[in-house]
């Protein structure tokens, strides 16, 4: 696998959040490819220090969004390309999530429309 994910218990965002983002963004970004295998939920859990419950949890709801398909008995892995609403929806969702953050942080900092 080529991506690398990892998980802030003091962000203040959920974990299981920040990997479902980290994983939606390495499929839009092409970090994960087309019938790529994740990690098996174990092992991310051991991975990441995390309850295995939250894992698949984060697996679930990524098969519910059309981002991953999972085989029991075989893992979980990317969907390929082939739907085309599926990958505008998933491109639109880390867009969106990436402008909100930066909106937020630029608010936490105390810069505002007329400071920009």
């Amino acid at each position: 696998m080529s991506a690398v994910f990892t998980v802030d218990p003091r962000s203040g965002v959920p974990v299981y959040l920040q990997l479902k983002e980290q994983i939606k963004r390495a499929v839009a970004l092409g970090s994960l490819s087309p019938g790529e295998q994740l990690p098996t939920v174990k092992q991310l859990a051991v991975d990441l220090t995390l309850n295995p419950n939250t894992i698949a949890r984060v697996y679930r709801e990524l098969e519910h969004d059309e981002v991953i398909a999972t085989s029991p008995g075989k893992g979980s892995f990317v969907r390929s390309n082939g739907q085309p609403d599926a990958l505008r929806k998933n491109l639109d969702s880390v867009a969106s999530r990436s402008m909100n953050e930066a909106v937020r942080e630029a608010k936490g900092i105390g810069l505002d429309r007329k400071g920009v």
